[in-house]
């Protein structure tokens, strides 16, 4: 009888895409497994997990908002809807093992299949625990981690630290450069400045770059620029006025892979899954924390390279005035792009996915 697998969590591409990486590594060691995804109602990873090859089944679960906020009120009832649900589901695909990403949806599933005695796994991608797995790690057999000191959060007895696991094909981006250059119609002769802010765009990275786009210009380089769908139309208004026919924007780039083998330096958000995906693309890059994460966890994520020398920060109240001016001096710097290449590429763990798979296979019955 094949093993089945039931993987939960979401809400931002930082959740969703590690959990894609270790189904993909699931199905590597073991094609015969069965692999069911559950995420929260409305979230990305209802279509993003579709569009990867695997069935996705939504609960009602919402976040807790800190603030006071109407959208609270709902909140219990749509927890034991949640809860209720993670039962069925739970009893009609049977399966061996649950693994939480974190997220809304890995809550209800998880705390309910511990209850019924299924064993769970959960995958931590910061350097500061997230509140749900904080929360789920007591019943938890297997805590996989990407930093060290997580034992602040969790029972060391249950810590394996994996590193986060990243799509294969982010590993061999340095091979695809030809390839890249021609999907995104990009120059050879020109270096390229490659931003993004996340699945979800980045306002304060957004705003800069619209800002410096005629320096941008004037400097000869050429610029992929992933905006989020909030704020695409906005940067080809920006783009055309500019008249900097070199800076090309797109709401969500799919092929990162090539958007990584094209790029010379890099301007990031610091969450979990960006940082792991720079490590392994090896490539120079600018931090800029979201201040808003939960615990301040990008800039901690970000610090955990700065201090190893293997990247640059700008924090995002000064970004308005020093990034653009930050990035255009990385790219004229060979010798410092060569220092952060060589030291972000010797944090990389290419073999996560697999690394937390086999921890997923051990729990099997």
């Amino acid at each position: 009888m094949p093993k089945r697998i039931i993987i939960s969590g979401g809400g931002t591409g930082g959740h969703i895409y590690p959990a894609i990486a270790i189904a993909h590594a699931l199905k590597e060691e073991d094609p015969s497994i069965e692999i069911l995804f559950v995420g929260a109602e409305g979230k990305m990873e209802m279509e993003k997990v579709p569009r990867a090859g695997y069935a996705i089944i939504g609960l009602p679960i919402v976040g807790l908002r800190r603030d006071v906020s109407l959208g609270n009120v709902a909140f219990p009832y749509k927890l034991t809807r949640s809860l209720l649900k993670a039962r069925t589901l739970l009893r009609q695909f049977r399966p061996d093992v649950a693994v939480g990403v974190g997220g809304f949806a890995s809550g209800p599933l998880l705390m309910i299949a511990s209850l019924m005695g299924i064993p769970t796994l959960i995958q931590e991608q910061n350097s500061y625990a997230g509140i749900t797995n904080k929360l789920l790690a007591r019943r938890a057999r297997t805590i996989c981690v990407a930093y060290p000191g997580m034992e602040a959060f969790f029972p060391p007895a249950k810590i394996k630290v994996t590193g986060n696991p990243v799509r294969r094909d982010i590993v061999q981006a340095g091979e695809k450069r030809a390839e890249a250059l021609a999907h995104f119609g990009l120059d050879d002769r020109r270096k390229t400045l490659f931003v993004m802010g996340g699945s979800l765009g980045a306002r304060t990275i957004n705003e800069s770059i619209s800002a410096g786009l005629k320096k941008l210009q004037a400097a000869g380089y050429q610029v992929l620029w992933q905006t989020g769908t909030a704020y695409i139309e906005t940067a080809q208004q920006a783009i055309e006025t500019a008249k900097a026919g070199r800076i090309k924007a797109f709401a969500f780039i799919y092929e990162m892979d090539l958007a990584y083998a094209v790029a010379d330096v890099v301007i990031s958000r610091a969450g979990a899954l960006s940082v792991s995906e720079l490590c392994l693309a090896a490539k120079p890059a600018i931090l800029v924390p979201f201040p808003a994460a939960a615990e301040d966890h990008q800039t901690k994520n970000a610090m955990s390279l700065v201090r190893q020398n293997a990247a640059l920060l700008v924090s995002d109240a000064h970004a308005g005035q020093e990034l653009v001016e930050s990035a255009l001096k990385l790219m004229e710097d060979p010798a410092k792009k060569a220092e952060l290449r060589e030291n972000i590429q010797a944090l990389g763990r290419p073999e996560a996915a697999h690394d937390i798979a086999q921890e997923v296979l051990k729990l099997v019955p």
